[in-house]
């Protein structure tokens, strides 16, 4: 009688399970010359038996099949299958009279019913010991999450640690990915510049090899890096440090639902293009045109694409420079009046973290209420009250409450940066305005005005423009700011419910 010897390991790593083919192949050959078998052929392969599809397993069968081999000789029967397909086709074959002998050195077999139906319930055990060991595997995943810890590969800008289990921050890739989400929150940037933009940061690591335009949306989607978990469709807290606030975050996602899709290279280099629309609505194009004498002019006009439009003029580049200077001027500030009002903010941030001691206190008795209702919502859900989506559904609204809670938290209990970070970033910004009517930048100038306002309209060859608050404000006074510079007066001009004790629930 003819044996084919067949050695398999589970996994197909080279590192793991190194011995375990060289010490069953030693194994059988030592059975094999003590039992006296021919073996005519060998086969091994590193690959799992819990799903059908093996090479070497088929080519086997195949070699019994033209008659080549009559018995197979393996270390244990779960060698040969862990799954019902397999372990069917090895037993059909010998119900088929091609399969006449299996020997095992540590299994007994003999082609009989009895030796069959023992086969079966050594094939059953097999399958068995897979199925429990992907459902204790799951099972201990669930239990990892519900603690708080990510059971999977982290997520890029963190670390999996090998001995504590749990996730690191990787202080490198991180800064790169914060600094994703804020360059996306400006909306001056599309998915793939940001995509080219981590590429060119990436250059000097070997192990950071930058990423697709596909990988920035999962990136950019992905409410791990607030400090939150989806799993299995099922939102959960994290015990891992968040890279960004979940303010940057919603900023980041409205801007994604606005944009919709990435936007178009541009094919022309016009400074002021994408500022503007036409009082038709129809955006505003730009063209160059050349004069006899051979000298350029850009012009601006309607693109006429929404239908019958009443302008018909066009406005030089130079001139609409002009009346951007013009808008500038009346929101600049220069670096010595810059430097008086910073001074005035940090005075202003200690007596602004007194008054929001009491807020704090009112924030942390929401934020025991909503744990309240989250231990409330998990005794309904494990009482069968309520249906497992419809579990997922409340828990994440609550959640997600309880995330925004804990960052107003931190936000009053750091008062003087809470408030004081925007009111520094709108002076500074207005010092901006000077710096760029000193180096004439035209595109930065674009860029600036988006990001202080919108509803830009050109009509009859005149620029209106509506700066949001408080922009319009120091525009209208024709100065920026006022002789009374203690907070809140100046800062919080017609948007009372800007101040920290007014903040948006």
């Amino acid at each position: 009688m003819k044996y084919i010897l067949y050695a398999r390991k589970s996994t197909e790593d080279d590192d793991r399970q190194i011995l375990s083919i060289e010490a069953q192949i030693f194994e059988l050959k030592e059975f094999a010359a003590k039992e006296k078998l021919e073996i005519v052929a060998s086969l091994q392969e590193a690959k799992t038996a819990k799903e059908p599809g093996r090479i070497k397993f088929a080519e086997m069968l195949a070699l019994i099949e033209r008659g080549k081999a009559d018995g197979i000789l393996s270390w244990n029967p779960d060698r040969l299958a862990r799954n019902s397909v397999d372990g069917g086709r090895i037993i059909h074959m010998i119900d088929r009279g091609l399969i006449k002998a299996l020997k095992f050195p540590t299994f007994w077999f003999e082609p009989t019913p009895q030796g069959l139906f023992m086969l079966q319930i050594a094939f059953g055990q097999s399958k068995y010991y897979v199925d429990a060991l992907r459902e204790n595997v799951t099972r201990g995943m669930r239990q990892k999450v519900r603690n708080g810890v990510w059971p999977s590969k982290a997520p890029l800008g963190y670390l999996n640690n090998p001995k504590t289990r749990g996730i690191d921050v990787n202080t490198e890739k991180a800064r790169k990915v914060k600094k994703l989400f804020e360059l996306y929150a400006t909306g001056n940037y599309n998915l793939r510049e940001l995509a080219e933009w981590y590429m060119r940061v990436s250059t000097k690591s070997n192990l950071d090899k930058g990423m697709y335009i596909s990988q920035v949306p999962k990136i950019l989607q992905n409410v791990f890096y607030i400090g939150l978990m989806k799993y299995k469709g099922e939102i959960f807290q994290g015990t891992h440090e968040p890279l960004i606030s979940k303010k940057l975050f919603d900023r980041v996602q409205e801007i994604m639902r606005e944009k919709g899709k990435s936007q178009k290279i541009k094919k022309h280099n016009f400074a002021f293009l994408g500022l503007m629309k036409c009082p038709c609505s129809a955006a505003i194009t730009a063209e160059k045109k050349i004069k006899p004498s051979g000298r350029e002019y850009i012009y601006y006009r309607c693109t006429k694409k929404k239908g019958p439009c009443q302008e018909k003029y066009f406005l030089r580049d130079e001139e609409l420079y002009k009346q951007v200077k013009s808008f500038l001027q009346k929101v600049s500030l220069s670096s010595q009046d810059t430097k008086k009002v910073l001074a005035e903010l940090e005075k202003d941030e200690s007596r602004a973290k007194e008054e929001a001691k009491t807020t704090v206190q009112n924030f942390k008795t929401e934020l025991t209420k909503i744990e309240a209702k989250l231990q409330k919502l998990l005794d309904v859900y494990l009482n069968e009250v309520i249906s497992a989506d419809d579990y997922k559904v409340r828990k994440e609204i609550l959640v997600i409450q309880k995330v925004g809670l804990g960052e107003k938290i931190t936000d009053f209990e750091q008062i003087g940066l809470s408030w004081l970070e925007p009111a520094r970033e709108f002076v500074l910004s207005l010092n901006q305005a000077s710096k760029l009517l000193e180096f004439e930048n035209k595109s930065e100038m674009t860029t600036f005005l988006k990001n202080i306002g919108s509803n830009c309209i050109l009509q009859n060859r005149q620029l209106l423009f509506s700066p949001k608050i408080p922009y319009d404000l120091v525009a209208a006074c024709g100065g920026p700011m006022p002789k009374n510079l203690q907070f809140p007066l100046w800062w919080t001009w017609g948007e009372s419910d800007s101040r920290p004790g007014n903040l948006p629930a």
